[in-house]
């Protein structure tokens, strides 16, 4: 009897505490799988690269002003209240540094320019900043996340009874998925 009253008891927490904190679960799970990816994804930011031949006569590098730049290079690509500064890393190299992370860089002698546009991913880059703990109430509320997750776990495993349980196939599953992270830390 005490035993089904452990059922009841967990099957009310475990639902409860899966409803309340399932949003929270999908915000990691999508941003997690954001962040597996970094090598080839930012979740931050997304840069477009735009490569283009230019006709403007571009003068000496002492001539080249602010406003030449600006009305120049950026007007075209919608930048121009964007400039931050231009200067010339090589002689023949201007880069020109834009408000967000934008940036335009122009051979001045061959006349190639490359414009690489960052944008920023507001709804996956916030996702994403959670995993990175900004600190203060979000470190609480995280650690009462994954006490939770816990809590889920343990309950999950004594709902289900008999031979679809913990001393059954539900038990070796457990195994097969404890094992998998384990192989890989020690064997990879």
């Amino acid at each position: 009897m005490k035993l089904n009253k452990l059922r009841k008891f967990s099957r009310i927490i475990h639902r409860d505490l899966s409803f309340f904190f399932s949003g929270m679960l999908i915000i990691y799970a999508i941003s997690g799988i954001a962040m597996n990816h970094i090598n080839n994804y930012n979740p931050n930011y997304s840069v477009e690269r735009i490569e283009s031949v230019t006709d403007i006569e571009i003068p000496s590098k002492d001539d080249i002003t602010k406003q030449f730049v600006i009305d120049k290079f950026l007007v075209s690509i919608g930048e121009q209240d964007n400039y931050t500064k231009h200067y010339f890393p090589q002689k023949n190299m201007m880069k020109v540094f834009l408000k967000g992370g934008s940036n335009l860089t122009v051979d001045t002698s061959t006349k190639d320019v490359v414009y690489e546009a960052v944008k920023p991913r507001y709804v996956i880059g916030a996702m994403a900043k959670l995993h990175y703990n900004p600190g203060g109430w979000w470190t609480i509320f995280a650690d009462v996340f994954a006490v939770a997750i816990v809590v889920i776990i343990l309950t999950g495993l004594v709902i289900v009874k008999g031979r679809k349980g913990i001393t059954g196939i539900g038990g070796l599953e457990l195994l097969a998925g404890a094992l998998v992270p384990i192989i890989y830390l020690f064997f990879f």
